[in-house]
């Protein structure tokens, strides 16, 4: 079992920034080494926003965040954050950390599906 949890939403104006980490534990931690976030707007399906292999090394974004978003992780492996700059309304949402045995590649392109652990998620509200 692995077990997530996210802190770091609010509510922030547009055009400012957030950052949001992950924490994750469990004896098979080491197993689910991709880690990453997606996000889930009312009324809408659980998209994709970033993801990060386990040495840090490779990322991928959604092209809706490339440029404003940075996904990172502490020393320790166990730690991602998501550095959220230039916030847009359209950003609003509810945000998931992840966990996944799959290829950070495989995250981004596969989507949800290939997420085998969920954190419970931190709203992010950006006002306008």
């Amino acid at each position: 079992q692995v077990q997530l949890v996210e802190s770091g939403g609010g509510l922030v104006q547009a055009g400012g920034s957030l950052r949001l980490s992950c924490a994750a534990s469990g004896r098979t931690f080491s197993v689910y080494a991709t880690m990453g976030w997606f996000r889930q707007a009312p009324g809408k399906e659980r998209e994709f926003v970033a993801s990060i292999s386990w040495s840090g090394d490779t990322t991928y974004y959604a092209d809706s965040v490339k440029g404003r978003f940075t996904v990172s992780r502490g020393n320790s492996k166990n730690i991602v954050y998501l550095q959220m700059n230039f916030l847009k309304p359209e950003d609003t949402a509810v945000y998931f950390c992840a966990a996944a045995s799959a290829s950070a590649q495989g995250m981004a392109v596969l989507g949800p599906s290939k997420s085998d652990y969920w954190g419970q998620g931190t709203q992010v509200t950006v006002s306008s």
